[in-house]
């Protein structure tokens, strides 16, 4: 099979470029795949397709750029040059772009390799009937709102023309049957980067790191954590340092150096930047907690995923999709209130001031992780991209050599 990926990918800082990483790492080493082909953004530096494993051959064709309005043309010219036997979209509905019209010609595309009856699936990272408009930035106005719930409902039936739509919750495919009676959704877990061999559970105590990973300064806000660490300091005279790791949301531009600058005078507060790859192991590693400061969530989160890897204790917010995760994959965490400062230090605190509790909480979530790794998700996929090539055989067996080149 000659697999082709639309994604963005590293070194791109368009959302899902870490997943789709991942994804290649894997889909790489399977026998069944011949090549990959991948149909990214355009960036500066290099693609990072360096890995110590063997696998199968990799062609890289940057053919779009966010908020680009032709990247359906461009996108879809890659595809007729590199013909591939399947297409995998890695998506969220802000994929190509920020802008409505861009964003929504870019989710055109899985239609388009229906159209030319080319096997697709499209992984549906979230859905907007489970996403906080207000809280994800997006808009807070009301009527704006109903807008954009018209636009992302639109959207929606368009990415379900795809031939499978997979999502990574069990609520999502039923939301989609119910309101789209959708018959081609399936759950596809989110999968687990990688894993490594379970750890002793044992950190570093002087400072103590209390962590956070990702994009900042929409639903992800680090103000509150920085407070809630300071108060777990005063009451119990621990050693603590905050970790901020990772950078602004596109849409929130500056928002870490403004809170950098309004909190210079606490101390052990350090923000590490963009965080590489390979840089990854030690930021987990080396923390003792990892905190979801999100007032909302938009899909299952990969960072949850990553903190059981490494056999973490984690802090989230009892809301959405973060605490549907526990119920349906065995996470375990301390929760508190997404508004209240005081709440999120007590579930701090109850961590750091019991070392049996938090090493409890990374051994379950380390059992939880290690229950999908990527291998086993890739290939997933590939049985579902058999599954639709013999339903489109079975469909039109006159047809059967072009849905097999």
């Amino acid at each position: 099979m000659k697999l082709a990926i639309v994604t963005a990918y590293p070194p791109s800082k368009v959302t899902l470029n870490e997943y789709a990483y991942h994804l290649v790492k894997h889909f790489r080493q399977k026998e069944d795949i011949t090549e990959l082909v991948l149909l990214t953004d355009t960036t500066e530096n290099k693609k990072d397709v360096e890995f110590t494993e063997a696998g199968c051959k990799i062609t890289i064709k940057e053919c779009w750029t966010f908020n680009s309005y032709t990247n359906i043309l461009n996108v879809n010219k890659a595809i007729n040059q590199v013909k591939p036997d399947t297409v995998l979209f890695n998506l969220q509905f802000m994929k190509f772009g920020d802008k409505k019209v861009a964003a929504a010609l870019g989710l055109m595309l899985p239609l388009v390799c229906k159209l030319k009856n080319i096997p697709n699936i499209v992984l549906l990272h979230n859905i907007l009937e489970e996403v906080d408009l207000g809280s994800a930035g997006f808009t807070s106005n009301k009527l704006m709102q109903k807008v954009y719930g018209f636009i992302g409902s639109t959207l929606t039936r368009l990415i379900l023309q795809a031939d499978t739509v997979a999502v990574t919750m069990q609520k999502y495919v039923d939301i989609l049957e119910e309101k789209y009676n959708a018959k081609n959704v399936k759950l596809i877990p989110h999968g687990t980067f990688e894993i490594p061999e379970e750890p002793d559970y044992k950190v570093p105590k002087a400072p103590m790191q209390i962590m956070t990973f990702g994009k900042f300064g929409t639903y992800k806000k680090v103000e509150g954590m920085i407070e809630a660490v300071e108060k777990v300091r005063q009451s119990t005279g621990l050693d603590l340092e905050v970790i901020i790791a990772g950078t602004d949301n596109p849409n929130v531009p500056g928002y870490l150096a403004k809170v950098q600058e309004d909190y210079k005078h606490v101390p052990k507060v350090r923000f590490t930047g963009y965080v590489e790859e390979h840089e990854v192991p030690t930021l987990f590693n080396e923390s003792a907690v990892v905190v979801f400061p999100y007032t909302s969530t938009t899909g299952s989160s990969g960072v949850l995923h990553q903190a059981g890897s490494y056999g973490k204790a984690v802090v989230m917010p009892d809301l959405g999709d973060l605490a549907l995760l526990v119920q349906d994959e065995g996470y375990r965490g301390e929760f508190f209130e997404p508004t209240s400062v005081e709440s999120l230090a007590k579930a701090i605190e109850n961590i750091v001031t019991n070392d049996t509790y938090r090493k409890a909480l990374g051994k379950a979530n380390y059992q939880a992780a290690t229950a999908h790794p990527m291998s086993q998700i890739t290939e997933m996929y590939l049985n579902t991209f058999e599954t639709i090539i013999l339903n489109k055989i079975n469909e039109n067996p006159t047809n059967t050599k072009e849905v097999m080149l």
